[in-house]
């Protein structure tokens, strides 16, 4: 998938003015947020397990290696087999060696992020196979040809009216526009994809190195069909999904979907273990792993390591008062909102997603609700801090901070400029109180007034409350 956030400030204004988005986003952000909580309110032990988690993940990654191998020896032992990429250029060759070897055609894919990372849909239709998402919203979004809106709910920026239209003219027929008949219809599109798949791709929540298994949860039951129906399953993982043993995925099922869709659990928990065996009924003749890298391992070794505990929830999106405005697409890449604005840079350059991190109010409310208690706006503000060393901060605003620094160490002359400003301002104001538009200022009017202050500063109101003025 290109890159396109060094669009994000228009992005975000095109979203912030688009009235079918904007009631898309309402419906979901609330409905997040309420589940959540609901679940986290009956489930007493929560921050325990967070802790937990967070104190699991941090072993893990001290450790990587080692369960690298020990998951790559337990692939083996069942069967399959392991590839390790160090990019996604190399992780697209992998995936269409085996295609091409396997003289595939068709391809189902289940739900997975790093396959978007890595861009591997265009690289697999540039190669003349057909492609299926058999996730819902990932199928609906196909239909759209867009990208991913949220992590786990794909299409969240579509009403359903625009679902009807998306429908109506992939299947034709008549007009569909209850949701369990537009489900039905979706259902039918896709069951026969399932069997004529050469090659089904899924990704993997977690890695069970005791076992060599890789482990999927869905809502739909996708996930199980693209992984045993076709003649050979590839799995799509980055190298921080690996975790000890199966005991050790427990607990962060039990926060992974509290935490993403506000459910006690998902409702399919699928391992998958290897090739099918002389006896089984279903399952791929091969197995196969794709273990990438695209960066982590720089992230491991640097002050970032804590972004590698993430297990792509999507809470800090839902909780995100900036997501929550403006959506996904507006990040311009695959990873949207809190997590979006550290990965981003982390793995394509800090350059090339100079505004995510700047665009963080850092209230802190995606650390509150992280499951792994990632530090997010803390890791934001390294971010800032790494694009101010480098000089990646545009020169205007490199002078505005240094003004700032001046002002912010002279207290006296910030305080008689404070004043002189604020008077300015309500006098502008007027008696309405409101101001309608300010020179060179425009964005903090474009779309609302904005209020006026009342004259006297804060520190003067307060001064006068004390008697001291």
């Amino acid at each position: 998938m290109d890159i396109r956030s060094h669009e994000f400030q228009p992005r975000a204004v095109a979203a912030l003015h688009d009235a079918s988005l904007q009631q898309a986003l309402d419906k979901a952000r609330d409905g997040f947020v309420a589940k959540r909580a609901v679940q986290v309110a009956e489930l007493s032990e929560f921050e325990a397990l967070r802790e937990a988690a967070k104190t699991l993940k941090d072993h893990i990654l001290d450790h990587l290696d080692h369960y690298l191998e020990r998951y790559e020896a337990a692939v083996v032992a069942a069967g399959g087999q392991v590839h390790w990429a160090r990019d996604d250029a190399e992780a697209r060759r992998i995936i269409l060696d085996i295609c091409k070897r396997v003289d595939a055609r068709t391809v189902t894919k289940g739900k997975s992020m790093v396959s978007e990372e890595i861009g591997l849909n265009p690289a697999l239709i540039d190669a003349g196979l057909t492609v299926v998402e058999t996730d819902l919203g990932e199928y609906i979004i196909q239909l759209a040809d867009e990208a991913p809106s949220h992590i786990i709910a794909p299409a969240v920026h579509k009403t359903r009216e625009q679902v009807s239209d998306l429908f109506e003219k992939a299947h034709g027929g008549p007009r569909l526009t209850e949701i369990a008949d537009l489900v039905d219809a979706a259902r039918l599109a896709l069951r026969e994809r399932y069997f004529q798949a050469d090659v089904g791709i899924t990704g993997g929540n977690f890695l069970i190195a005791e076992t060599g298994s890789s482990l999927i949860v869905t809502n739909e039951g996708n996930g199980d069909l693209t992984q045993t129906l076709a003649r050979v399953h590839i799995v799509t993982a980055g190298i921080e999904r690996v975790v000890p043993a199966l005991d050790d995925a427990t607990l962060f099922l039990r926060l992974l979907a509290r935490s993403a869709t506000g459910q006690e659990t998902e409702t399919y928990t699928t391992l998958s273990t290897g090739p099918k065996r002389p006896g089984d009924l279903d399952g791929p003749e091969e197995y196969h792993v794709v273990l990438v890298d695209n960066g982590r391992s720089r992230m491991l070794a640097g002050p970032f390591r804590e972004m590698l505990r993430c297990i792509r929830c999507g809470a800090c999106m839902n909780h995100c008062p900036v997501y929550g405005a403006i959506g996904g697409h507006a990040y311009g890449w695959v990873y949207p909102g809190p997590m979006g604005s550290v990965l981003t840079p982390l793995i394509k350059g800090l350059d090339a997603a100079y505004d995510l991190p700047n665009a963080c109010t850092l209230n802190g409310r995606c650390a509150s609700v992280c499951p792994v208690k990632i530090p997010l706006p803390d890791l934001l503000r390294r971010l800032r801090h790494e694009q101010f060393k480098q000089a990646i901060v545009p020169r205007r605003k490199r002078h505005a901070l240094g003004a700032w620094r001046l002002l912010a160490t002279r207290p006296k002359l910030y305080h008689a400029l404070e004043r002189l400003v604020g008077r300015a301002l309500a006098a502008i104001g007027g008696r309405a109180g409101r101001i309608r538009g300010l020179p060179g200022a425009r964005g903090w009017t474009e779309a609302r007034d904005l209020p006026a202050p009342p004259g006297r500063t804060f520190l003067e109101r307060w001064q006068a409350e004390r008697g001291q003025s």
